[in-house]
């Protein structure tokens, strides 16, 4: 007995119809079963950060853009989830755009006040999106790109992947969500470290911490995946009995792995295929039932994020006119062997009461002193 299921008209909801994207990309993919086979009908929303040449940082229309086409995503009944990625494949996302922070923004709290206005709309989109959203992390995800991350519901990642915070060594906080999030996520204790000491943990680091749903191998050499070849995955330990799994390797060890991945291809297709079975899985379930289980889980990062983000947006902003703007004009300006200012001479010159101004600049972070060029 063959039965129609009674149709009816949408409204649109757009809040910008027809919004053409320039600094992400935005497509729609058939949802595919696990034999490789496309689903009639239903689909999923690809959104790209499309900056591979600055590692995919956020600009400021970016930004704008990620909002629109979250709602977008939301709005559209036909997608079931949402794959937010980056394009290439060195880098999800380092945070935001320093040659913006550090050219435009550094000395203007006011602007950039307005600037953080967008990044927090942003985060809170990821939180609020009305299908789940799956961090596809195809590279670094670093900085506030890490703060992203965890603002959606799962996160796949390539096994060369590496994450962490980068806020304390270049002029910034991570209170863009990774004060709040990362706690909930990895417990206190390595949460602190992160934060504070900005060391990256391996992909296999981050997925044994829960701070990740899957890894993925992406690395081929002679046609065969092989493991990422700069880290332990083997229960090895250090001379202290301290187990080495996940970590970086060291020495020739790590020399050794440098020399294979030059010789290894990269393809994203087992990434790919991991992203596909999770989003057919979350298919496979009822969707209000799902939707109103996500909405729940997100309580616990929004419980913090929405009591914060505010007084952190006021606090980033003027920080634009000290640590942040000799931070970020370092990073953009100086040579590679110099992107960090120097902390020891600028720790002496506050013992010794200096006050801000290019005088003490000179002292640790002579490139972010006016009219200073990159290097």
């Amino acid at each position: 007995m063959t039965m129609t299921t009674p149709k009816r008209d949408f409204f649109d909801h757009e809040l910008a119809p027809g919004t053409e994207y320039q600094d992400i990309r935005y497509e729609l993919k058939p949802l595919v079963g696990p034999e490789g086979g496309e689903v009639d009908g239903l689909f999923h929303a690809w959104i790209w950060l499309d900056n591979p040449r600055q590692y995919n940082s956020y600009t400021t229309r970016a930004l704008c853009e990620l909002i629109l086409a979250l709602r977008q995503a939301s709005n559209d009944p036909k997608v079931q989830a949402v794959i937010f990625t980056a394009v290439g494949d060195k880098a999800f996302c380092t945070g935001g755009n320093t040659a913006e922070y550090s050219e435009h923004y550094a000395g203007r709290p006011d602007e950039y006040r307005r600037y953080m206005r967008l990044f927090n709309d942003a985060v809170s989109a990821l939180m609020e999106c009305d299908k789940p959203v799956i961090n596809r992390v195809n590279g670094m995800r670093i900085g506030g790109g890490q703060e992203i991350g965890m603002a959606c519901d799962f996160t796949v990642a390539v096994d060369t992947a590496r994450f962490g915070q980068a806020g304390p060594k270049h002029g910034s906080a991570p209170v863009g969500g990774s004060t709040d999030f990362l706690p909930l996520f990895v417990g206190w204790a390595r949460a602190t470290a992160s934060c504070t000491l900005c060391e990256t943990w391996t992909a296999h680091q981050a997925l044994d911490y829960g701070l990740i749903n899957v890894i993925a191998p992406a690395l081929k050499v002679d046609g065969k995946f092989i493991a990422n070849p700069l880290v332990y995955i083997t229960a090895e330990y250090d001379e202290f009995g301290r187990p080495l799994w996940g970590s970086m390797k060291s020495g020739a060890a790590l020399q050794a792995g440098k020399e294979l991945m030059k010789s290894a291809e990269v393809d994203l297709s087992k990434l790919d295929a991991e992203v596909e079975l999770l989003a057919y899985k979350l298919a496979c379930t009822m969707p209000d039932c799902t939707a109103y289980t996500l909405e729940n889980l997100r309580r616990h990062k929004l419980a913090h994020w929405d009591k914060n983000r505010e007084g952190n947006r006021a606090w980033l902003s003027l920080n634009m006119m000290t640590e942040g703007k000799a931070g970020f004009r370092t990073f953009n300006r100086a040579p590679r062997a110099e992107r960090e200012a120097d902390f020891l001479e600028m720790r002496r010159a506050l013992a010794d009461g200096a006050v801000w101004g290019d005088d003490f600049l000179k002292r640790f972070a002579p490139y972010a002193i006016d009219g200073v060029e990159k290097a």
